[in-house]
């Protein structure tokens, strides 16, 4: 597979954008050639279309792999393993969500929890018991909140994401509701 300077221009940014996001810069690039490929890819052509080393291939799609984000297909005579991406844009951003929850959100909330069943002992720790409650309170929101919306059809998440600034004046015509925020706590006490 030869890529044109069209392709390369978008393979080289999203192995850029890769290695921002916390994945190693060529699982990125093979990402971005497999996305792009009309047709699955055996390792071999991915290899000659990024010029990399056939052990950086395999490693970049035994990565991807686990990451749920790329497909094995065989081809009907060929002993070779092909790679595909979803065709589905959205289920590759689900799956991405998903995976990434479950990697970094997930651990986070589960240690969160372990300490709060410590009692803390000094104003020190009890203060940071506080802040800690306050994390966890607030990712369960968010985690609570991503549930509802990974169960939401596509259409419908569609609609939600296009509501835009329609959902902001909503909001504004709502009453807050106390104790969801720090600021909104410490103004009720006093502070702030």
């Amino acid at each position: 597979m030869n890529l044109s300077p069209l392709q390369q221009e978008f393979v080289l940014h999203f192995g850029e954008m890769g290695s921002r996001w916390g994945i190693n810069r060529t699982v990125g690039q093979i990402y971005a050639v497999l996305f792009l490929s009309s047709a699955p890819l055996n390792a071999e052509a991915i290899q000659t279309a990024l010029g990399v080393s056939r052990s950086n291939v395999s490693m970049g799609l035994k990565e991807l792999q686990a990451w749920n984000l790329v497909r094995l297909r065989h081809l009907p005579d060929d002993r070779r393993d092909y790679f595909t991406t979803p065709d589905d844009l959205w289920e590759i951003v689900r799956t991405l969500v998903a995976e990434r929850k479950k990697r970094e959100i997930d651990p986070t909330l589960t240690k969160l929890r372990e300490l709060q069943m410590q009692r803390p002992a000094t104003a020190e720790d009890r203060h940071a018991h506080a802040r800690m409650t306050e994390l966890r309170e607030l990712i369960e929101l968010m985690t609570g909140w991503y549930d509802d919306v990974e169960r939401l059809e596509t259409e419908r998440l569609i609609q939600l994401l296009t509501l835009g600034s329609k959902v902001r004046g909503m909001l504004d015509r709502m009453p807050a509701i106390p104790g969801l925020s720090r600021r909104e706590t410490k103004e009720d006490e006093g502070g702030v």
